[in-house]
């Protein structure tokens, strides 16, 4: 059977009077063929349960499947030609120029995305991108392939909640004890201070230290652990693995049984990556608490750490979940009973566990599994009875250096600016005006957004900075801020709170505040937060 195209044209030769008929027959067989496989390939982007759609270089819409329909809610005619960005997205994000310029370099492009439907509802996607190309060869549009994957998100995160808890759980009599460790030589220093100790100088900054030092620790440690039960996390920020490792060996060393070793191997060139520090955090307290429960008669745990790079070859041939590239290999590894192989086969799976019931919930390693891919990293296991287990965790390594807090250096004094300082806690004010009294500046305080308002009315033209408590009786924070620009746009603010500014402090970052000062400081993050912000007044 053949597709031919029939044209037939009548031709009269007048002289003899006849009428002749002619015609050209073309073989359209390819033609309807490939008609044919468009409209079966339309079919099935029809009939696919994912979101399909194509933009233009200028962000126009395309095409639009009806599995783009169900998933955002415009139909197909309401899409074409508009732009993609303001129908999909409340508001532009760095995010999306980054994978428009990696899909136009590289040809391709994935990862999770926030976007909203026409009703307004905020969903996540797993979104893939590949650029097509005109027939000379040149980028012409993007082919989008969108997932929704809200739902795994929201079981991912109660997944983590859950763990969290199971784990805080097992270090709350440890972390108990670490904090009375910490508030004991606070307490017994602080009352020797008040038997009047200053005649002996030596003694009296000897003992300075020792409430300094601890009140550092017991604040590291609150955060800590805030950080780990809440599961408070921020933008993926570059990470030195040293030293998370370290800061997880110091609540594992207080917490665990002295039976415990621990050996540690990690060179000084080892690579960064970019990650959740929290997750990342969550993740190596799983694997030494499990290898902790692997030992119940004691034993070593050894952690390591080496730059890895993984090659097609390698990827292929062992690991479902890797790509070719540099890694940072991370190795987890006990001397304990071990498992058998059908154990290991079965340990990711969510709420498989071997413990005792009340004793686990077998989310755990499911929790690990999971925050490692979300990194594009993947996992190996090994494991032999009687011989202990080792997890090998394979995170992309990145170029950049971890921002290190820099203790001790010097502040430059004041030059007698005005500043306000508001806050309901009175001691909080008491030593907020001792330190920058002693650097040379002015103060004002008030210990209420109603009482500030009105020491700003009065020296509005005199104040150079103000400091922000956010959380306070009669007049929050936020709306003191607000009351404060409009008497002076121009007002230089350092929000200040105890809260996570991830959960509580949103508004703040949309609000033109200058800096957020979280809540304990040093004397010296207070000096430094206003002399940054003073100096960008300048």
């Amino acid at each position: 059977m053949r597709w031919v195209c029939d044209r037939t044209f009548a031709i009269r030769d007048e002289q003899e009077n006849i009428c002749y008929y002619t015609g050209i027959v073309e073989d359209i067989t390819e033609r309807k063929q490939a008609e044919q496989k468009i409209q079966e390939q339309a079919a099935l982007l029809n009939i696919a349960t994912d979101a399909i759609l194509v933009r233009d270089l200028q962000n126009r819409i395309l095409f639009w499947n009806q599995g783009a329909e169900r998933l955002y809610g415009w139909q197909a005619q309401e899409t074409l030609e508009q732009n993609a960005d303001e129908i999909l997205f409340k508001q532009s994000a760095p995010k999306i120029s980054a994978a428009i310029e990696t899909v136009i370099e590289s040809g391709a492009w994935q990862g999770e995305l926030h976007k909203v439907t026409k009703s307004g509802k905020e969903i996540i996607v797993a979104s893939r991108w590949r650029l097509m190309q005109d027939s000379t060869g040149q980028p012409k549009s993007i082919l989008i392939v969108d997932t929704d994957i809200t739902q795994k998100k929201q079981l991912e995160e109660q997944f983590f909640r859950t763990q969290r808890l199971e784990s805080l759980g097992t270090m709350a009599g440890g972390i108990a004890h670490d904090l009375n460790n910490i508030l004991t030589p606070i307490l017994a220093a602080s009352q020797l201070l008040q038997l009047r100790f200053p005649p002996d100088k030596e003694r009296y900054y000897q003992l300075m230290a020792i409430i300094e030092n601890n009140a550092k620790r017991g604040a590291e440690l609150v955060k800590q652990i805030l950080s780990f039960a809440r599961g408070f996390k921020g933008d993926n920020t570059i990470i030195l693995m040293k030293h998370l490792i370290s800061e997880m060996l110091l609540i594992a060393k207080q917490t665990f049984p002295k039976s415990i070793e621990f050996a540690i191997a990690i060179p000084d060139n080892l690579w960064a990556i970019s990650g959740d520090i929290t997750q990342l955090h969550q993740v190596l307290m799983n694997l030494v608490v499990n290898a902790r429960d692997a030992m119940p008669d004691g034993g070593k745990i050894e952690i390591s750490a080496e730059n890895r790079f993984i090659d097609e070859a390698y990827a292929q041939m062992n690991l479902d979940d890797a790509q070719a590239g540099h890694y940072i290999e991370i190795t987890v590894a006990d001397n304990g009973i071990g498992m058998p192989p059908e154990i290991l086969d079965r340990i990711f799976e969510p709420f498989f566990t071997t413990k005792e019931i009340g004793t686990g919930t077998g989310l755990g390693l499911a929790t690990v599994v999971s925050i490692i891919k979300s990194h594009a990293g993947f996992i190996n296991v090994s494991s032999k009875i009687g011989k202990g287990t080792k997890f090998k965790l394979f995170l992309p390594a990145v170029e950049g250096r971890q921002a290190i807090k820099t203790e001790n250096l010097a502040v430059p004094l004041g030059e007698g600016e005005l500043i306000l300082v508001v806050d309901d806690e009175a001691k909080i004010l008491e030593i907020a005006t001792i330190v920058l009294e002693n650097y040379n500046y002015k103060i004002l305080t008030a210990s209420n957004g109603i009482e500030a308002i009105a020491l700003y009315a009065q020296y509005k033209h005199q104040i150079k900075a103000v400091l922000m408590d956010m959380v306070m009786p009669e007049m929050d924070g936020m709306t003191a801020i607000r009351t404060l620009q409009k008497m002076n746009p121009q007002v230089q603010i350092i929000a200040c709170s105890g809260f996570n500014p991830q959960e509580n402090l949103t508004g703040v970052r949309n609000a033109n505040v200058q800096l957020v000062l979280l809540k304990p400081f040093t004397a010296q993050d207070l000096l430094n937060s206003l002399q940054h912000v003073l100096r960008n007044q300048n």
